[in-house]
């Protein structure tokens, strides 16, 4: 039972870790300094925590990130720097736990602890970005006095129910690997808009008639889904933001035909995703966010298909909205795209 709590121990400190470095290791050292928690003796190497030098560093490490954390996009750039930091942090915790184990274990150990804390350090980064994506700052506030507090409870449950934490740590990891293909869609989505924002020509300057050519293998992945000779009538590159059978946070491009219907098409790895989106009965919604242009179909019943573009194509979602709001048969005055 030794060996399985100090592996408890280690994999309970690298998780988080990944969560919060400065505070696991103040919150920490705090118990083991003031007697708060008795070290068995296989966890003696963790009395180092409570040295007065590594208090006080961990102390101001952990005031600047406290603040640092609650401001929007502060936080995620201070996530990314830390992105180095806390793998290395959770590994070297990991072997201070495992205290006089063979060399051998410690580097396995090393390697096993890293990726564990990166692991609940990506579902931290990813879970400020998406909050970023609205300016107000109380959804940051919340969530950083939400991870302090997952920190000290875990603390608390490693203290004193190492398994039980184990047991914890290995439920909420296998979570996050489930989910993580989905968040990192939505981290990279967010961050490619920002970049966009901030080095996209502005809205303002984007001519009337300005177009865009789908690439070749998208045409061609969209003729043989529907096997349809139709001319394409309007192209725009966007992000998928869901809907039925359509994954948010794609990158494709929305396709409109001469006859009125819609589709959006993705490629992908394991071949072109091919939506067609109804509008017959749709109702069109547009909405200018913080990052992006927001333009929503909703159907008469069921979920909206959304799509979501880059701040300098304002004019664009604008025509789309209007053109879907129209007949079919006034297709004809929008100006048409070049197919490639």
């Amino acid at each position: 039972m030794d060996l399985l709590e100090t592996l408890s121990v280690a994999l309970g400190l690298a998780a988080l870790a990944g969560v919060n470095l400065y505070l696991t290791v103040f919150a920490a050292g705090l118990a083991i300094h003031f007697g708060w928690v008795i070290l068995p003796g296989q966890l003696h190497e963790l009395a180092a925590l409570g040295n007065p030098w590594v208090l006080a560093v961990a102390g101001v490490l952990y005031i600047m990130e406290f603040f640092a954390d609650k401001i929007p996009w502060v936080d995620s750039a201070n996530d990314a720097l830390h992105t180095f930091v806390r793998p290395l942090g959770g590994a070297m915790l990991a072997v201070l736990a495992l205290g006089d184990a063979d060399p051998t274990v410690k580097v396995i150990a090393a390697l096993l602890a890293g990726g564990v804390t990166l692991t609940s350090h990506a579902a931290k980064a990813g879970s400020r970005l998406v909050a970023n994506t609205s300016p107000e700052p109380i959804s940051n506030i919340g969530l950083s006095l939400g991870e302090d507090a997952i920190v000290l409870a875990g603390l608390g449950i490693i203290a004193w129910h190492p398994v039980v934490a184990l047991v914890i740590t290995v439920i909420v990891l296998c979570t996050i690997w489930i989910i993580l293909p989905r968040l990192l869609r939505s981290m990279w989505a967010i961050l490619w808009l920002a970049w966009r924002k901030l080095n996209g020509p502005p809205a303002t300057s984007e001519p009337d008639d300005r177009g865009f050519k789908l690439p070749g293998q998208v045409e061609l992945a969209l003729r043989r889904a529907h096997a349809t000779t139709e001319n394409i009538a309007v192209v725009a590159p966007c992000l998928s933001g869901g809907g039925p059978r359509l994954p948010k946070n794609l990158f494709g491009w929305l396709v409109r035909l001469d006859g009125g219907r819609l589709f959006f098409i993705s490629p992908r790895w394991q071949g072109a995703l091919v939506v067609e989106v109804p509008v017959k009965t749709a109702v069109p919604e547009r909405e200018s966010r913080f990052l992006c242009e927001r333009l929503a179909l909703q159907p008469a019943e069921g979920s909206p298909f959304v799509f979501l573009f880059e701040r300098g194509l304002r004019l664009l979602a604008d025509r789309l909205a209007r053109d879907l709001a129209a007949p079919a048969e006034t297709l004809e005055n929008v100006v048409p795209t070049t197919a490639g």
